[in-house]
């Protein structure tokens, strides 16, 4: 990757009822513990709530935002998109086969125990097992095993380029590291603790999930001497405590942010960006300059998306400017982009994009359905309605399916219930699904390895969906095999051709989301996987 890269909860304003029940929320756990109550605590409203804790079974950012808490890294990439030590430095050999990573001094599991090569071993396996770009590199690895208690040794069967880039792969899923005995976990198994090296320590007793998560302070974490900068450098945590609370309702968050009932929102809606904006006790960034891809992913294992033609029609029915408009609404804040490796990028091309970026597809949609044999099964068609970022994409594209000649049939349910029910290989009669939509940062889908979405190994490895083609991967290893960014922008053509011919997945435009919080929050930083919380400090009320 890195060589791409381098080119006042008012009451007359929520109503007295909703005030006592959000005072009751927030309040109950500091009454419950007069410790916590003095202690330095930042509390948050996440895009979601958080549900799924494992962060490699799942590539949801809750569950990444999560892992970024509680556990640490090998390596990491700065602001800067350089490859730098985090919890281990390493060496090359003059071949390129033999890369030995060595861990630094002070690292120690949240249980008290020493952090060991051994357990970084094995949770390079389990992450390289469900991971894209992880698979891709195992792919390549003749081994890798720990050498000495701080020394881990890979071996490479033929050059890879990619092997710093993917250990220090900044989005999901994150290769954490994680003590041998969990990471031994079957990596499509939830892990049953969360035990991490990180700068926060999981309040396991104090998680209710859909109400609230809660992380403290790790005392014995010996940050880097380097200051932060995106995911690299120190994370020095400067607060004793955070709390993840869960408000789905946007005008709720926004009053509780008002009054300092909270400290910070990760995206607000964006309806309500300009009542934010005009607040002079609040901060609007965004913190992710890469911004978010939204997408439509079908599943390719049932009727009625197991057909090619099918799926092409649906691809023509759709178009960005409507789901941008309904999702955003503010240009300012989107752009629509029919480069699948992301806007202003290396590898950009429109390829194969025309219909989705110009909105003139319908009548060709119509009549490919027509003649595709499709007998009107129904489109099972999963729409959250929790978060704000994505609950757009799934009307709009039942309305215009439905005026393409489709039977849609739109299940509301939340996000969490969406990350559960797309991992279900059942048939849609059964329970399972045909069609969702998500969103990746821009650090998913620099390239064809990192974005897992085009992975081609369908259900021995594929992501959620499981499109099974051969000709993807062969072009996928002809990218990592490439020794030039011509080869490399070449065969990434070729690559999103191939998408758009397939429907492997459809790219849906790109927008930015700004983050939100109150001015005596201080330290928030940038970078391709936000928000993170070390380095923020709180002025004592």
């Amino acid at each position: 990757m890195s060589f791409l890269l381098r080119k006042g909860l008012s009451s007359a304003a929520i109503g007295v009822g909703r005030k006592l029940l959000l005072t009751t929320a927030l309040a109950l756990p500091i009454l419950a513990s007069p410790i916590v109550a003095q202690a330095k605590t930042i509390r948050a409203v996440m895009h979601s709530d958080l549900r799924v804790i494992d962060p490699i079974i799942t590539t949801a950012y809750i569950t990444r935002d999560h892992g970024y808490m509680v556990y640490d890294t090998l390596l990491a990439i700065d602001a800067d998109f350089r490859i730098r030590p985090q919890m281990a430095d390493w060496k090359v050999s003059d071949d390129k086969l033999i890369y030995t990573f060595t861990l630094r001094d002070g690292l120690k599991w949240h249980d008290g125990t020493p952090v060991t090569a051994e357990d970084c071993v094995a949770s390079l396996k389990r992450w390289g097992a469900r991971d894209g770009m992880g698979q891709k590199l195992m792919e390549f690895t003749a081994s890798i095993e720990a050498t000495d208690a701080r020394t881990i040794t890979l071996k490479l069967r033929e050059p890879y380029g990619l092997v710093l880039d993917a250990i220090a792969k900044p989005s999901s899923a994150v290769p954490f590291m994680m003590p041998k005995r969990l990471a031994e976990t079957p990596p499509d198994k939830a892990i049953p603790e969360q035990i991490g090296s990180g700068p926060f320590k999981f309040v396991q007793a104090d998680f209710q999930p859909g109400v609230r998560a809660v992380y403290e302070k790790n005392k014995d974490y010996v940050p880097r001497s380097e200051p932060p900068s995106w995911l690299a450098g120190g994370k020095v945590v400067k607060v004793d405590r955070v709390e993840w609370i869960t408000m789905p309702d946007p005008q709720t968050a926004t009053n509780a942010l008002q009054s300092g009932d909270i400290d910070f929102i990760e995206a607000p809606q964006a309806d309500i960006l300009p009542v934010l904006e005009a607040d002079k006790d609040l901060k609007l960034r965004i913190l992710n300059s890469l911004g978010y891809q939204t997408l439509g992913r079908m599943n390719f294992l049932y009727p009625p998306f197991d057909n090619i033609k099918v799926r092409r029609a649906a691809l023509l029915a759709l178009n960005q400017k409507d789901v941008l408009d309904a999702l955003i609404g503010n240009p300012k804040y989107y752009k629509i982009c029919g480069a699948i490796f992301g806007c202003d990028t290396p590898l950009a091309t429109q390829v194969g994009s025309e219909t989705l970026v110009r909105g003139n597809g319908m009548e060709a949609a119509r009549k490919l359905l027509a003649e595709s044999g499709y007998d009107g099964t129904p489109v099972v068609l999963l729409a959250p309605g929790d978060v704000y970022a994505l609950k757009a994409q799934p009307i709009v594209a039942a309305q215009l399916l439905r005026a393409a000649g489709f039977k849609v049939n739109v299940v509301a349910t939340d996000w969490q219930t969406v990350v559960t029910l797309r991992a279900s290989q059942k048939p849609p009669k059964d329970g399972g699904w045909n069609l969702f939509f998500t969103n990746w940062v821009g650090a998913d889908i620099l390239n064809p390895i990192a974005h897992v979405t085009l992975n081609g190994k369908g259900r021995s490895g594929g992501w959620f969906g499981w499109p099974d083609d051969p000709k993807m991967e062969e072009l996928r290893d002809a990218f990592v095999r490439a020794t030039t960014l011509d080869e490399q922008k070449a065969i990434a053509t070729a690559i999103q051709q191939r998408n758009f011919d397939q429907v492997t997945y459809i790219p849906l435009g790109q927008f930015s989301v700004p983050s939100v919080w109150r001015n005596d929050l201080t330290g928030v930083l940038d970078g391709p996987a936000t928000p993170v919380f070390w380095n923020i400090d709180k002025i004592a009320d």
